[in-house]
């Protein structure tokens, strides 16, 4: 790809995390879409429930990202009814990571960027998080992780003083409001909002669903 090309491809920001606890996994995400320094969108999920069992949300590029939730969903219930069984979290993680890989290794003008956190609870009743970074290595995240968004150094940096081990489901929600909050506040490619869902072995709950409305003082 050329400079020029490299020159004009509109990039995007935003705040996804994902955070395991004793008793389950967190998955968070803003709601701001950005094309370059243009916000097109203020109310746009990018933590979305997949199915009953998974919870994705991502990182990069929008159309991208709509692109992988469509073929992951539709891969996912077609091995359902191929094999009768219930696809574990690893074996959708997987999925992605092998979609990823394809396709940034086709040649194109325009590269697939898309990070990925995949989240979900087992038939067995055992939750599990992974991370799909944009060139399709899948690791399984054991603490937290926000993936390359560009709110990461953010989360990352108030993650890693405050996380804790035997953190419950309901401190691992308080403590992804407080990430979000930090990121928002200095990301400018993050904001307008946040969705907060929580992963246990009694199933999915979106437990936020919030606008962040700015006020003049």
């Amino acid at each position: 790809m050329d400079d020029d090309i490299k020159k004009n491809i509109l990039k995007t920001g935003t705040s996804i995390l994902g955070i395991v606890c004793k008793d389950g996994v967190v998955m968070a995400a803003d709601r701001r879409v950005t094309a370059g320094n243009l916000i097109v969108s203020k109310d746009y999920n990018k933590a979305i429930k997949l199915n009953d069992y998974i919870v994705l949300s991502w990182t990069g590029g929008l159309s991208d990202a709509q692109m992988l939730s469509r073929l992951v969903s539709a891969e996912l219930r077609l091995k359902e009814l191929k094999t009768k069984s219930r696809p574990t979290i690893k074996e959708a993680a997987n999925l992605v990571s092998n979609i990823a890989y394809r396709n940034i290794r086709q040649p194109s003008m325009i590269p697939f960027i898309a990070g990925t956190l995949v989240g979900g609870f087992n038939e067995n009743g055992s939750t599990e998080l992974y991370t799909i970074e944009p060139a399709g290595s899948v690791l399984k995240v054991k603490d937290y992780d926000a993936n390359f968004s560009s709110g990461m150094p953010f989360i990352l940096g108030l993650l890693e003083r405050q996380y804790k081990k035997d953190l419950t489901i309901n401190q691992g929600v308080e403590l992804a409001v407080e990430a979000l909050k930090s990121s928002t506040q200095r990301d400018n490619a993050s904001g307008n909002g946040m969705d907060i869902f929580t992963i246990t072995k009694d199933g999915i709950t979106k437990v936020v669903e919030k606008e962040i409305v700015s006020e003049l003082r």
